[in-house]
């Protein structure tokens, strides 16, 4: 026969049970102490909790004024570019009609300034020897609506 080195030894009632106890550090990962509804704490494989799915995002609606301002930029877009191509084709007209109101300009200019040296040289080569005429007018009026009445005195 063999001999073992094993020893083979049965529990009695009498005899307390002793288990070794692990520490927190040596227990495996996937193992955990649970207690059994009979109040025996024993170590059991637990499964591994799946990591929670992140929340699926939710489409925003777009904003009206984002809808309106997106609407609106190709026609504003359109209507600069309408001028710009309506002022390329209307420079060389403004040019000469700028031209022209210079010259309307000088025209006014000369006349009132050179209008009332003619009248001036006028009556003096006309000079008869009448004295000058001075006209006073007196208009007096009662209320914002009455009727106005004048008198026009010659000396």
């Amino acid at each position: 026969m063999h001999e073992t080195a094993y020893e083979i030894t049965t529990l009695t009632p009498q005899q307390p049970t002793q288990h070794p106890t692990m520490l927190p550090h040596e227990i495996p990962p996937g193992v955990q102490m649970v207690t059994l509804p009979g109040g025996i704490r024993t170590l059991a494989y637990t499964p591994q909790q799946a990591p929670p799915t992140p929340p699926v995002p939710v489409a925003q609606p777009i904003p009206t004024w984002a809808k309106t301002t997106a609407l609106l930029t190709p026609t504003i877009g359109g209507g600069v570019a309408a001028a710009g191509i309506g002022i390329s084709y209307a420079a060389p007209g403004l040019i000469a009609m700028s031209q022209a109101l210079w010259a309307a300009v000088a025209l006014i200019a000369a006349a009132a300034i050179g209008a009332p040296l003619l009248l001036r040289l006028g009556r003096s080569a006309a000079g008869t020897g009448r004295g000058t005429t001075h006209i006073t007018q007196n208009i007096t009026a009662s209320g914002m609506f009455g009727k106005a009445n004048g008198t026009i005195n010659h000396h």
